[in-house]
Formats: structure tokens, sequence, C-alpha cells
């Protein structure tokens, strides 16, 4: 597997994901939402995963790997929007 590139479609995407998630904070508190947005997407990448192997003996052989990208490039992307968090704080909280 490899880095998806960040262009316009990919940015679009996330964004409409992020406004299907923000729909739900009316009825719902925010960690709820963020926990049904994190399963979500777990259960898609397991599908991805699942759908690139050829047999289930290639998943299994693979499955260690595939969990390990999966939680670098999460840790990555959390760590990156924190980021930006941290250099808006004050601008978004004053």
């Amino acid at each position: 597997m490899s880095d998806v590139t960040r262009d316009k479609q990919f940015w679009d995407m996330a964004d409409s994901f992020i406004q299907l998630a923000n729909t739900h904070l009316d009825a719902e508190k925010p960690s709820r939402v963020s926990a049904s947005a994190l399963f979500a997407a777990a259960r898609f990448n397991a599908f991805v995963i699942a759908a690139a192997t050829e047999s289930k003996a290639q998943l299994i052989a693979e499955k260690e790997a595939a969990i390990a990208y999966f939680l670098a490039q999460y840790e990555s992307m959390l760590r990156e929007n924190l980021d930006e968090h941290m250099a808006r704080y004050d601008q978004q909280n004053s």
C-alpha cells in the first residue's frame, strides 16, 4: 500500500465525510459521532484490505502489515490535524 495523493478530490471527499458527521451533532455528543466515524473507517478499511487479497491465506499473511500501515497513517494524520488546531487555537478560542 502506498500513501494517498492529497489532491482536490481527496480533500473534497474528506470534507464530505466531515460534513456528514457534523449532521449528527444535533442529536449526538461529538465523542459518539467520532467513535462511529472511527468504527466506519475501520470497517471500510478492513473491506479494502480483504478486497486487495486473492485468498484467505494471503489475507492472513498480510493482516499485521496492513494493520501497522493503517495505524501509522492514522497517527500521522491525527498528529498533523492536532498541530493545525494548536497553531490556530488562540485565534479560534478568544
